[in-house]
């Protein structure tokens, strides 16, 4: 029976020198080192294509800094990229602010702590995870379609709907500490589905770890 493997990438470094909160604002754009780490992600897939691997098919998150992550490699493996709103970043109260604990303690935030489970600042994990787990069914489908047994796909997006989907993946809470997140500035998390589109495995990867010490990261992003 024919398995495929969708990679949940992670984008870049962003360019943001204010230190906002930028969720689903417009023009964030990559950095420097951003954009060298989508560079680095691109030899990355290109070495596996040629070694065998049938990455066939790329998928992006709207936003500026995943379509921009997802260049590269769209030139280094001659694909196209789809966009898929259901990759977006997760909503947040907090978007556009800076995450600072003199602006959180803000009266007039308190409200939006009152269950951090979960959590009622921004869009429910168990949603992010369900919009996410229905666009890698269809990159499986899609992948299998144009590659075969084997085939892998790519998925662009942003770090919570990512974490929140290897969670899920996993079978553990939802509700955890943002810090406490596995997963950094385009690093890779791999689902390995079977033809009845359950996953059998996840994988963690960083193919990008020597441009990470330095990095601008904001929780979330």
């Amino acid at each position: 029976m024919p398995q495929a493997t969708v990679h949940l990438l992670r984008h870049g470094e962003v360019h943001n020198p204010d230190g906002v909160l930028y969720g689903r604002l417009p023009e964030f754009h990559l950095s420097e080192r951003g954009r060298e780490m989508a560079r680095m992600l691109a030899d990355h897939f290109a070495a596996r294509a040629n070694q065998g691997a049938k990455i066939v098919h790329l998928v992006a998150s709207p936003l500026t800094r995943a379509q921009e992550t997802a260049m590269p490699t769209a030139e280094a493996l001659d694909l196209e990229i789809t966009t898929e709103p259901r990759i977006i970043e997760a909503e947040n109260h907090f978007e556009g602010l800076h995450p600072t604990k003199s602006e959180f303690l803000k009266p007039k935030h308190w409200f939006y702590f009152r269950n951090p489970m979960r959590p009622s600042w921004g869009e429910p994990y168990k949603e992010q995870a369900a919009r996410v787990l229905a666009a890698v069914e269809d990159a499986r489908v899609k992948a299998i379609e144009l590659g075969g047994d084997g085939a892998e796909a790519i998925l662009v997006s942003h770090q919570l709907p990512i974490w929140s989907t290897r969670l899920t993946a996993e079978g553990r809470r939802l509700a955890h500490d943002p810090r406490k997140r596995e997963c950094t500035l385009t690093s890779l998390t791999s689902l390995t589905l079977d033809d009845d589109g359950k996953i059998i495995r996840v994988e963690y990867s960083e193919p990008a770890a020597v441009l990470l010490p330095g990095a601008a990261s904001t929780p979330g992003a």
